[in-house]
């Protein structure tokens, strides 16, 4: 169930250049599912629109949840300058996250990539902790631009952490696709996030090896409720109701069977 509500930011620090890691006091924590994210509404009246923003971790027992993202105009500029204490309005929880269960008894791959890269904390979180996986099993793929390897030390908490560096600087040279081929990794089943060009590389790498992915799309959405159409993706199949081969990306999403949609 979504609600808007006004919470309180717990803390906030800038974990790399441009990259901002802050915990939110709300009891939206306790309903939140791996892959889920939240809107956050800037108090700046001439930015209208909400900012979608990944869950990366929940805390039920603190009662909060954390994002982690990017500066990339107006509404996230704003955020970046919130503390301790401050009010932040937001919605939540929204999408349909990824289908945990489908991991039972399987060796799966997180692949993440840039600022798509927050969701697997949660993700591997409840893997491990809820779902009882052995961390050899949970095959942490993520790829940074440089040796600003955001998050790494959390991911590593709950699984075995692969990098790639579009420099090299740390890890594997290339993308996260250059990483399973230089270790020689092997999964049963990928959940993945990041930019669209890595997530087409992944459905093509699960097609031709056999394996089911899902694909966490990271497309600009407004509304964020599934009312303005401005997040569609095309789609394999038409949809029920109004027979066109679109779905929306904040509500039927944002994580997709890779082999349902059309990228």
């Amino acid at each position: 169930m979504k609600q808007k509500q006004n919470a309180r930011v717990i803390s906030q620090r800038e974990i790399a250049p441009q990259i901002f890691d802050m915990w939110i006091a709300t009891d939206l924590c306790r309903q939140a599912k791996p892959g889920q994210f939240i809107c956050i509404y800037p108090k700046n009246k001439s930015t209208l629109l909400p900012r979608p923003i990944s869950i990366c971790q929940t805390d039920s027992e603190r009662g909060a949840l954390r994002v982690v993202y990017r500066v990339a105009g107006q509404g996230t500029a704003e955020f970046s300058e919130y503390r301790e204490g401050d009010s932040i309005a937001i919605l939540g929880t929204l999408g349909n996250g990824f289908p945990i269960e489908e991991a039972k008894g399987k060796k799966v791959f997180l692949m993440g990539g840039g600022i798509g890269i927050p969701p697997m904390v949660e993700l591997s979180r409840v893997l491990t902790e809820s779902l009882g996986m052995a961390k050899e099993d949970v095959q942490i793929v993520v790829g940074y631009r440089d040796l600003e390897t955001f998050l790494k030390e959390d991911l590593e908490k709950y699984g075995t952490v692969t990098i790639a560096t579009e420099d090299g600087s740390v890890g594997t040279k290339g993308n996260v696709m250059d990483a399973i081929a230089s270790n020689g990794l092997t999964a049963d089943l990928i959940f993945s996030c990041g930019p669209m060009p890595m997530l087409r590389a992944i459905k093509r790498y699960g097609e031709e090896k056999g394996i089911n992915a899902y694909l966490s799309l990271e497309e600009h959405m407004a509304c964020g409720v599934g009312a303005c159409l401005g997040c569609v993706v095309k789609t394999k199949e038409a949809d029920h109701h109004s027979h066109v081969h679109n779905a929306r990306i904040c509500t039927d999403g944002p994580v997709f069977e890779a082999k349902e949609v059309d990228i």
